[in-house]
């Protein structure tokens, strides 16, 4: 069986045929996937109570993200409160994010994007709950700040991790895992693969960020859970072992990190 550990299920790209989508992902033999929420956008909360009844072993994880962070400016304690009422709102939370920074675009002043971050960090240890990170352009400061933030009392993922193998480093160091997704697949991912080498297998997870990164044979086209069993392939193909040994072991890792899911699909 399959997990994938980050896509975006509550997304307005499913709304026209989300049991379809359930239904394909069920039938590539997935048992779970962790669906990632605005915790400041009502209308996903109201998609995330539909795909929970389609699929009841879905799990979930909320927080905002980074390009989301300039709403918050001056008024970090609003994040914290907004990400609060989701937990309370959304059964089957398992995780605050995704959260993290982001300096490729230039949605939100870095400044604010970091208090936003070490806000929630700080809240996931309050809570003992792992993060779900992204990180573009910005890996060195995302550690940093979960080293201080977090004091050394939360766990996560790094998820599509895209940063250099020194990085990966101190992202494993920190007790964390690394999420692979799409871009793994690309002709151009090259350096991805490359870092499955510096990744025990114990820490790696697998993942579509549905909508996006489709991976090979798909890329281009709206993606979905289904299609993880590509990147599962893909890790397969880079370490020379079974697609059914990578799915085994990811699933495995996923469950370490969220939990075990209390329903089975």
């Amino acid at each position: 069986m399959f997990a994938d550990s980050h896509c975006h299920l509550a997304d307005e790209a499913f709304d026209g045929d989300l049991d379809a989508v359930v239904a394909r992902a069920q039938a590539a033999g997935l048992s779970t996937a962790l669906c990632v929420l605005d915790a400041g956008s009502d209308e996903e909360a109201v998609r995330a109570a539909r795909l929970a009844a389609l699929w009841p072993a879905v799990r979930f994880s909320v927080g905002v993200h980074p390009h989301q962070a300039g709403a918050y400016a001056l008024r970090v304690g609003a994040a914290v409160e907004a990400v609060e009422r989701a937990l309370r709102a959304r059964p089957g939370v398992c995780a605050i994010g995704e959260i993290g920074l982001d300096y490729h675009y230039d949605f939100a002043p870095p400044d604010v994007q970091r208090e936003t971050l070490a806000a929630q960090v700080a809240l996931a240890a309050e809570r003992n709950l792992p993060v779900v990170i992204h990180a573009r352009q910005a890996e060195a400061d995302v550690v940093d700040v979960i080293r201080e933030a977090g004091r050394g009392g939360v766990r996560g993922v790094f998820h599509c991790y895209t940063g250099d193998v020194a990085t990966v480093g101190r992202v494993l160091d920190l007790g964390f895992w690394v999420g692979f997704g799409g871009i793994l697949t690309f002709p151009g991912g090259q350096n991805v693969r490359d870092l499955l080498e510096y990744v025990p297998v114990d820490r790696v997870l697998i993942e579509t960020d549905s909508p996006y990164l489709a991976p090979v044979p798909y890329r281009g086209q709206r993606n979905e859970p289904a299609w993880v069993v590509r990147v599962a392939e893909r890790i397969g193909q880079v370490r020379g072992v079974g697609t059914e040994h990578v799915a085994a072991g990811t699933t495995r890792n996923f469950e370490d990190l969220f939990g075990v899911a209390t329903t089975a699909p």
